[in-house]
């Protein structure tokens, strides 16, 4: 396995799990803090811009180019992930929460693909 796809499937997996652990989430933002709505869904799009950074860095690494829709697509699909396994994990969030929390994942997606991108790797 190349570097940057190791690094990249283990921080998915890590910020996954994370999400999808009710006591770890509750951690990083107390829900007894008056603003941790907004410092969740800050955080969040922080996150997933760093998801979209390293799923292009992975791209180049293959020698390929991730075009910006699709990164936006790709971590927009990540976000519903989140979102499912939330969902199987005894999250009573609103619908429409779930999908505002995909369009924080399309918008991390949006600003990683403004990050100059990594040069594709030439291929062997």
């Amino acid at each position: 396995m190349r570097p940057w796809t190791l690094f990249t499937a283990a921080v998915g997996l890590g910020l996954y799990l994370v999400a999808v652990n009710h006591d770890l989430y509750d951690l990083t933002s107390p829900p007894s803090f008056a603003w941790h709505i907004l410092l969740r869904k800050t955080y969040s799009i922080v996150a997933f811009v760093l998801v979209g950074y390293l799923s292009r860095r992975v791209f180049a690494e293959w020698g390929r180019r991730l075009p910006p829709l699709g990164c936006i697509l790709l971590v927009a699909l990540y976000s519903g992930a989140i979102e499912i396994g939330q969902a199987l994990t005894g999250s009573n969030e609103a619908l429409g929460w779930s999908a505002f929390d995909i369009a924080c994942g399309a918008a991390g997606g949006l600003l990683a693909s403004l990050i100059p991108a990594p040069e594709p790797a030439v291929k062997d």
